[in-house]
């Protein structure tokens, strides 16, 4: 790799590096050194001119994401070092099994890859960058999954690189794969169509509490809310729920869930698929369901909407409480980066006041084994869910 620059902190400003926190910020640096441009390597020195680390370099806020600490500079094969981490991590965590092979071989900060997203669907690796350095280094990150994977004896037919800017198209980098395509999640089918779906295709975070749903739905009836690809709503039949009607505002995403339904042998007639606002459907649903999935997308992607979010969180959880038959189960969850554990916990409480009704919490939830948080790097746990007993 070529270092194209140096960064020097400021005096005091390289605690949190020193304490393997891979982001530097703008106002940590005193000087930069070299012909610095967006996506660089560059190196980073304390004011003692001493190395900290090397990362890619980017004009904003977050200035380096650091990718390597310590003195030694990075070789060619630092991509393929780190993804082997990380498989080796799923393997040995079981993420990966004969049961499910659809997860996420790479979670940014959690796997010291800053930046950057790769989501496995089968034998399909899914790239997403989110800095310019990750953008620029894609292909040889396309390169290292084929050689971890081909290590391993485990097939890879495709790679593809889904931008999330004008800056640069989505194109496969190696090899071709026909969409959507159908995985496994604990023995249970989906389709996923990382092109024209939303992230990468799927949302992999959930994959362990629509596990935990299922085991809880048994001759139940089940309203699944925000349910784009109808993974809870699949999870929930699968383990014998008695009826279960699945929610979302978009049309594409009920054209999915139904066909999801189907690919796994449930009549999306019976189980009935609504193209409607949850909070226009939940007014009139009193004593209707014994279990309710509350899994909307981010309220607040930025602290300035995180306010009004919370009102969102809060409205939405008070009208669950209030409609949902006594002795009923609510699975809520915040994946807003910028709301915390405590927040979110404050804010169903304030919910569960508004509604009257007594209460316990039975589960807390986060993200699973393969979207790891680094403990130097807590900005990385996003998903909060808790597991609440309606009396």
């Amino acid at each position: 790799m070529k270092i194209q620059g140096t960064i020097i902190l400021k005096q005091g400003r390289d605690h949190s590096i020193k304490r393997f926190h891979p982001w530097v910020f703008s106002g940590a640096i005193q000087t930069t050194l070299g012909e610095v441009k967006d996506g660089d390597w560059v190196e980073v020195q304390d004011v003692k001119r001493s190395t900290l680390g090397f990362g890619h370099y980017q004009k904003g806020t977050i200035t380096v994401r650091v990718i390597l600490f310590g003195e030694v500079a990075p070789t060619l094969s630092v991509y393929q070092d780190k993804i082997k981490a990380a498989f080796t991590q799923r393997l040995e965590t079981q993420v990966i099994s004969d049961q499910t092979n659809a997860y996420r071989l790479v979670h940014g900060e959690g796997d010291g890859l800053p930046g950057l997203i790769i989501d496995m669907y089968h034998d399909v690796a899914i790239i997403q960058a989110h800095s310019t350095g990750m953008q620029q280094d894609r292909r040889m990150i396309a390169e290292a999954i084929k050689g971890v994977l081909t290590a391993n004896e485990f097939s890879l037919s495709a790679v593809y690189y889904k931008s999330l800017t004008e800056k640069s198209e989505s194109e496969y980098l190696l090899g071709m794969a026909a969409v959507p395509h159908v995985v496994l999640e604990h023995g249970n089918k989906f389709y996923v169509d990382w092109e024209e779906g939303q992230k990468t295709g799927f949302f992999l975070d959930q994959r362990e509490n629509r596990k935990l749903l299922g085991d809880m739905a048994k001759g139940k009836t089940v309203l699944n809310t925000f349910c784009y690809t109808g993974g809870f709503s699949v999870f929930a039949l699968q383990n014998s729920a008695q009826l279960v009607h699945s929610v979302d505002a978009s049309d594409k995403a009920i054209t999915l869930t139904r066909k999801n339904l189907s690919l796994n042998g449930f009549d999306p007639i019976t189980h009935e698929c609504f193209t409607v606002d949850t909070f226009d459907f939940l007014k009139d649903k009193k004593d209707v369901y014994d279990l309710i999935i509350l899994d909307p997308p981010a309220f607040a992607k930025h602290k300035e909407a995180r306010h009004q979010a919370m009102k969102g969180y809060q409205r939405l959880n008070a009208e669950a409480m209030r409609m949902i038959k006594s002795g009923g189960i609510i699975f809520t969850f915040s994946c807003s980066q910028v709301v915390d554990r405590q927040l979110f916990y404050d804010t169903v409480v304030s919910a569960a006041i508004q509604s009257g009704r007594q209460i316990k919490v039975l589960h807390r939830l986060s993200q699973p084994a393969d979207h790891p948080v680094s403990l130097y790097h807590p900005e990385g746990e996003y998903l909060k869910g808790l597991v609440l007993y309606v009396e």
